[in-house]
């Protein structure tokens, strides 16, 4: 299957490409040898904001309806400076406008509090915030195009298991004629906030076919197959053990019989 990819509209050509990563460094040591494991890991790609390795960003929900972000550069000594941060206030009921209010961190900013306003726009969706309270969306460097019938599911980075973590609200479009541009929807406790970098990925998206499923039960046959099978792996599992380097029993035998040539 091919799925084409083209830039985020705002801010084209910056940021990582999406990819496959099966490994989660905060994960303990033994979950390493998991096949099953990094293969749910691997599902899919991960991808990331449309940032330049000197940019991050961090947003963050205040509560009653208002949220921060704020930019920064790094200096040559590797610090991360603020520029300028926006406060966003969304309107009592739903009723009435936005009110964005820009305040530089430092004199003689280069840019206008107009183009401070576009940058923040490039990487947030400010329409979207608020709904449910403290949800915020985080754009994506890369926009996905799928096969016809097939749809992109966006959620967040798999396996994540370092706290805090944020809720996300899954989404999942009919990319194949819809031009949709990738967002991340987190919704946020009062204090708390998200912050990006150009080599931290913001989410994960995975594509699904839209064909009908059906289901059935099995006959009496396939399942005497199925138990010979299990038992059989069984078998050949604890035939075939190794030790971590930690000293850690394991058996390698999914690993093993799932790259093996399939009948």
């Amino acid at each position: 299957m091919e799925v084409r990819l083209y830039p985020n509209s705002r801010r084209p050509g910056v940021g990582l490409k999406p990819r496959r990563e099966s490994q989660r460094p905060l994960l303990p040591q033994h979950a390493r040898h998991c096949p099953v494991l990094e293969a749910g890991s691997a599902l899919g790609y991960l991808v990331y904001p449309p940032l330049e390795a000197n940019e991050s960003f961090h947003l963050e929900f205040l509560g009653d309806g208002r949220y921060q972000f704020t930019y920064f550069l790094s200096s040559p000594r590797g610090k991360w400076d603020p520029l300028f941060s926006v406060v966003i206030a969304l309107p009592l009921g739903s009723m009435g406008a936005i009110k964005e209010e820009v305040t530089f961190a430092v004199p003689n900013p280069p840019i206008s509090k107009e183009e401070a306003l576009r940058v923040a726009r490039t990487f947030i969706v400010p329409e979207d915030l608020g709904t449910p309270p403290g949800a915020l969306s985080l754009r994506g460097a890369t926009n996905f195009q799928t096969p016809s019938g097939w749809d992109t599911v966006y959620t967040s980075v798999i396996n994540t298991i370092d706290r805090p973590i944020a809720p996300i609200l899954v989404v999942r479009v009919e990319t194949d004629w819809y031009a949709h541009e990738t967002e991340f929807r987190y919704v946020l406790q009062p204090g708390e906030g998200i912050t990006a970098t150009q080599s931290m990925p913001i989410g994960q998206v995975f594509f699904v076919p839209r064909e009908e499923i059906t289901m059935r039960d099995c006959t009496p046959e396939e399942i005497q197959a199925i138990e010979h099978a299990a038992d059989k792996f069984s078998h050949d599992k604890a035939a075939f053990t190794q030790n971590t380097p930690y000293g850690v029993p394991y058996s390698p035998q999914y690993l093993k019989q799932s790259r093996s040539p399939k009948t």
